[in-house]
């Protein structure tokens, strides 16, 4: 596969406008596993009503970017990490499901579609409900419609009860740089994650399921996806985001 020259150049010129930023207390570090590298970034139960899905700005516009979302912020707020947070349409509104601080913004969709989104079976990443953290598959969330404080529905999940999608290719030649969400079997931890470097969906649900334990997670995207934490020197730039999820302290 050819190297993604400009984006790799965004993410080094990124790294350096993230040297002069203030560092958070969000736990983000670099790890490998199977070869590959990553950026954790792990929030605890207790950060919970720190986390943040952002959408539009005030004047009802995507905010499209981290930059934005950082002017949203009160005095006196960092952000600590942030990433895009889901997939989005043409005017960068969400779409799936979007629940900001309890309200609905964009409704759940359940259908195939012959996109990653809808390549069933997606799920919704919810938080501030019956446990701090949780991966929901989409049919089901529709039916039991959980209470959540934030969600977000993308797709495909990437390990779903312990294992992986069942589409998934251990000899996939598709990669691209991913980013996605796993959650603990307790529902106390969220991890989110970012490769390094293109990686297939396989090699991505495996960091989730073998290295780190989980038995639920959700993909966010991988044409786009970006990283803000200025903890391992990252401020990735470059194209539009839709809804873009952070920990704000």
């Amino acid at each position: 596969m050819t190297p993604d020259l400009p984006r790799l150049a965004a993410v080094a010129v990124g790294m350096l406008v993230a040297m002069a930023l203030p560092s958070g207390a969000a736990q983000c570090e670099r790890v490998d596993h199977d070869g590959q590298g990553y950026v954790l970034c792990q929030v605890e139960a207790a950060q919970e009503p720190a986390l943040r899905l952002f959408q539009d700005g005030p004047d009802g516009a995507p905010l499209r970017n981290f930059a934005n979302v950082r002017r949203t912020l009160d005095a006196g707020q960092t952000l600590s990490f942030a990433m895009n947070a889901g997939m989005f349409h043409a005017d960068y509104r969400p779409v799936g499901l979007l629940v900001v601080d309890g309200v609905e913004l964009s409704p759940i969709v359940t259908g195939a579609s012959r996109d990653n989104f809808g390549m069933l079976p997606n799920g919704v990443f919810c938080t501030g409900g019956a446990q701090p953290f949780q991966v929901i598959e989409s049919v089901s969330f529709a039916e039991t419609r959980p209470d959540c404080r934030l969600a977000s529905q993308s797709g495909p999940m990437l390990v779903i009860d312990g294992d992986l999608h069942p589409r998934f290719l251990a000899d996939s030649d598709s990669r691209y740089i991913r980013n996605g969400v796993g959650v603990s079997p307790d529902g106390q931890t969220a991890w989110f994650a970012i490769s390094n470097r293109p990686v297939t969906f396989h090699e991505f649900g495996r960091f989730f399921r073998d290295g780190l334990g989980v038995r639920d997670a959700l993909y966010f995207d991988g044409s786009i996806s970006r990283l803000y934490a200025p903890s391992v020197n990252r401020a990735d730039f470059g194209r539009s985001m839709g809804p873009i999820i952070g920990l704000v302290e």
